[in-house]
């Protein structure tokens, strides 16, 4: 305790302000900010729909339009196949194969022996034909010199005219059998050689459907399938309005499917008809040699046949109904007007439209749908291409 009476020990009185309520005051504060913010925002989102309701304008994106030139393609679907695919079987009586020499997948050359049949039937009839044939000469080659033996002594009177000409018959008729004798070997020859396949031309073993023991028979399937010269095509059909556009000669480019490599090629034969079925005209296209050129192998072809000056469009801003195709351009007076458009084909970055527009119109790129022809907009331009 001081001089003044007041103990300096004593504790202080408590306050009103504890850290309680102090916590419940920022509490309350922060509160009233947050409430007063969302007034505003309340506020400034009704003015904003007030003024839309007043203007009644909506915003779209127009995009300015330009004339670039296109590439105009047709587009061929088919397969790869050999140019002269050559069925290869037997020729002759047939009979059971005795030997293949040739893999699916070889080269071959003109004359080169593929396969052979058994021909331990044959070979005996062209001995037996041969020996036949030499008796048949040792024959005639007697009558022929008893004939001239005959001649010779019959100026004398030794042989009486009869004699001389019996001998002159012999020697004909013994000249003759010779012939037959070698007609005969010759047959036979013959049915001998045809016991051995041979390739027909130079080219491509494409397949092989015979086994060693199989019958083979002339009016039995191919046993082999030649690529002649190992050249290859596709075989492959277009629309009917497509095939016009097409000449012999043109350049393609081929690509198989699953691949992105491209082989070239030309235009080798057009069509003559066209399938009333299917409204599809036949194309081939020649191409080089290739190990990667399977016949069967399904196949897609372009040919570009002329570059022209199109107006490409974002797909977004084409539209159909029943009255076709067309799109909606903002005019001078931002107003929406329809324009029918002829759409030509599909590229990279949009569609082509080949007529209906003159490329300096400003066309409602995206959500035209929900526009009406004649409504004022607030149109905001992009750029072709421009995202």
């Amino acid at each position: 305790m001081n001089d003044s009476g007041f103990d300096l020990n004593a504790p202080h009185a408590p306050t009103w302000l504890t850290a309680r309520r102090a916590v419940w005051l920022f509490a309350l504060l922060a509160a009233l900010i947050v409430a007063l913010l969302a007034m505003r925002l309340m506020q400034a989102r009704a003015a904003k729909g007030a003024l839309a309701n007043k203007t009644g304008i909506p915003t779209v994106s127009v995009t300015e339009v330009g004339v670039s030139a296109m590439p105009t393609t047709v587009n061929i679907i088919g397969t790869i196949g050999a140019r002269y695919d050559t069925p290869i079987g037997v020729e002759g009586d047939g009979g059971r194969v005795a030997a293949i020499y040739v893999e699916a997948g070889d080269h071959v050359k003109r004359g080169q022996v593929l396969a052979r049949l058994d021909v331990s039937v044959l070979e005996p009839q062209v001995a037996n034909l041969q020996a036949a044939l030499e008796l048949a000469r040792a024959e005639a080659d007697l009558a022929a010199a008893e004939y001239r033996r005959a001649v010779a002594v019959g100026a004398s009177g030794a042989l009486s005219a009869e004699e001389t000409e019996r001998r002159r018959s012999n020697s004909v008729t013994a000249a003759a059998k010779v012939k037959v004798a070698a007609a005969q070997l010759a047959e036979a020859q013959a049915r001998l050689a045809r016991a051995e396949v041979r390739a027909p031309a130079d080219g491509l073993i494409l397949t092989r459907s015979v086994e060693v023991g199989q019958t083979a028979s002339p009016g039995g399937g191919a046993l082999f399938r030649l690529a002649e010269g190992e050249e290859v095509e596709l075989r492959g059909q277009v629309a009917e309005q497509d095939l016009p556009l097409l000449q012999v000669g043109q350049p393609v480019t081929v690509r198989l499917t699953g691949t992105s490599q491209a082989y070239p090629g030309r235009v080798r034969l057009l069509g003559a008809v066209i399938d009333p079925q299917t409204r599809l005209g036949l194309v081939r296209v020649s191409l080089a040699p290739d190990a990667n050129l399977r016949p069967g192998a399904f196949a897609r072809a372009e040919v570009t046949v002329s570059n022209a000056d199109r107006i490409v469009l974002p797909q977004t801003a084409v539209l159909s109904d029943e009255k076709g195709s067309y799109v909606l351009i903002v005019n001078s007076q931002n107003k929406v007007e329809r324009r029918a458009v002829h759409v030509s084909g599909i590229v990279a970055n949009g569609v082509t439209v080949a007529d209906g527009l003159n490329g300096k119109e400003h066309v409602v790129a995206t959500a035209g749908a929900f526009l009406q022809e004649g409504e004022v907009v607030s149109p905001v331009v992009k750029t072709a291409g421009s995202s």
